[in-house]
């Protein structure tokens, strides 16, 4: 009896979790513990507070993909601990990442013989793929400038009030002036016109974006590459365009593949695009490529060779996973040309479903296009009551994740709620979208309508309020309203 009640003392491991000292004290935040605690309470505790993140097949306001079939999940899994920028330690690594370089160039229709290598590169993302094009742009442009004697200290690259935030970052961390076209009421995507009337002799590229975050509508890089061809010929400028394919890259070629948009266009110099999108791989791969070599300084690439060979490397980040590189080439030839036509057409398809539900509904107008990302992106006919901010918060109850946003300069006063459609949304998912929006707009019918005079048009200190103030008000009073009325109902039970 001794010896058992000694062993149970001692052996840790025959306890619960939930029953152990670990559990029994807040987890630390600022400091690192003291003491070790045993593998399995920890993988519980950290488990247990990841349990109240959303669902992330239901975060509809995300394009990142959130499921991969398990065969590719366990290829990621057994490379996991290979860091990419060990090249030649892993050369198969290095070698499927050039073959996504080759296929994806030739995707998008880039000038390559038969057997030629593609000018890119795998990044962690679109962003840094961002980073590396318009870095090429304007080493370009300054070393153009410096050998006609001409001033090389203000660079600008031109396009719309719609562009991701990653644009903006590039601008500022790289000293580079962003012309941004607005927007307006029902046009939401830049005007080429007026983005080729903002060209001067410092403008490094005009960026086109296919498949814009807010709407998903293809710009029209054609129209652009035609109007910019004109005032090139007339000014004796160069001016390149690069094509944001974050979004869209994956997916034109697939169901728009008559749509010219990518190399085809004589001033498209480079391209990016987020595998991790409708590239279908998860989170942490984007791609960009280049016309030819020549549209890619040398300077721009370092060269290597303290990791056992000459390595040329042109990314802003050094070390990185191999993973998501092995995932997007498995991708590539599981799927193919007509796999992947496969999954764009069915996602458009959901995509209509949704669009034609929420139609139906008669609450809705569909501010997004039928073409372009599958998206569908709407506003209510009448917020006098509710506005689409409430609608959101209030369909988080049922799990979904939709979010409500006002669009850019000059069309702030457009709110509209977003559902992005991945391969991972069924039909069975649209239809249940479309039924738990007829019960959320059902409920807020039967809720009191806001103070909208107090709140829109009120002042505070005798200045009126913005409208994101007024925003944050409006929706801090509805979570407060509802949180009130759940707590009463289940005092009622």
């Amino acid at each position: 009896m001794v010896l058992s009640k000694t062993a149970s003392e001692s052996d840790v491991s025959i306890h619960s979790t939930f029953a152990s000292r670990y559990v029994r004290n807040s987890l630390p935040r600022f400091e690192m513990p003291e003491n070790s605690i045993p593998k399995e309470a920890a993988y519980q505790i950290i488990n247990d507070e990841l349990m109240l993140d959303g669902n992330p097949r239901l975060n509809l306001a995300s394009f990142v993909t959130t499921w991969m079939e398990p065969e590719c999940d366990k290829l990621m899994m057994e490379s996991i601990n290979k860091n990419y920028v060990d090249m030649d330690e892993y050369p198969v690594t290095t070698e499927l990442q050039n073959r996504c370089v080759n296929m994806i160039a030739r995707l998008f229709n880039a000038p390559l013989g038969d057997g030629e290598a593609a000018v890119g590169v795998g990044t962690v993302g679109s962003s840094e793929a961002i980073m590396l094009a318009g870095l090429a742009f304007k080493r370009q442009w300054q070393n153009k400038r410096k050998a006609q004697g001409l001033p090389y200290d203000k660079p600008n690259i031109v396009t719309g009030a719609n562009v991701q935030v990653c644009w903006e970052k590039f601008a500022r961390y790289f000293e580079v002036e962003l012309k941004e076209v607005n927007l307006r009421e029902d046009y939401y995507v830049m005007d080429p016109v007026k983005a080729v009337e903002m060209v001067d002799e410092n403008t490094i590229c005009v960026a086109a974006i296919l498949g814009s975050t807010l709407t998903g509508e293809f710009e029209d890089v054609k129209l652009l590459n035609d109007l910019l061809v004109e005032k090139n010929k007339q000014t004796g400028w160069d001016t390149p365009i690069h094509v944001d394919a974050a979004s869209g890259g994956f997916i034109a070629p697939f169901l728009y593949p008559e749509l010219e948009w990518d190399f085809r266009l004589p001033l498209v110099k480079s391209i990016n695009v987020s595998g991790h999108k409708y590239g279908l791989v998860y989170a942490g791969i984007g791609w960009v490529v280049w016309r030819t070599k020549t549209d890619l300084p040398d300077e721009l690439i370092f060269h290597i060779n303290y990791l056992g060979a000459d390595q040329p490397t042109f990314t802003l980040n050094f070390s990185k996973g191999s993973s998501q590189v092995i995932a997007q080439y498995y991708q590539l030839i599981r799927l193919g040309f007509e796999g992947y036509r496969n999954v764009m057409d069915n996602c458009r398809e959901n995509m209509m479903v949704l669009r034609r539900g929420l139609e139906k509904t008669g609450r809705f107008n569909i501010v997004s296009k039928e073409n372009g990302v599958p998206l569908v992106a709407f506003s209510l006919k009448d917020s006098s009551r509710h506005n689409e901010f409430e609608v959101a918060e209030t369909l988080r109850r049922f799990g979904w994740i939709v979010p409500a946003y006002t669009m850019p300069a000059d069309a702030q006063h457009v709110t509209v709620l977003r559902v992005v459609i991945r391969e991972d949304f069924s039909r069975t998912l649209a239809e249940r979208l479309v039924a738990d929006f007829e019960k959320v707009l059902h409920e807020l019918d039967t809720l009191p309508a806001r103070i909208h005079a107090k709140m829109a048009n009120g002042k505070v200190n005798g200045v009126k309020k913005t409208p994101e103030e007024t925003q944050r008000e409006v929706t801090a009073y509805w979570k407060k309203l509802l949180e009130t009325k759940k707590t009463n109902k289940n005092t009622i039970c």
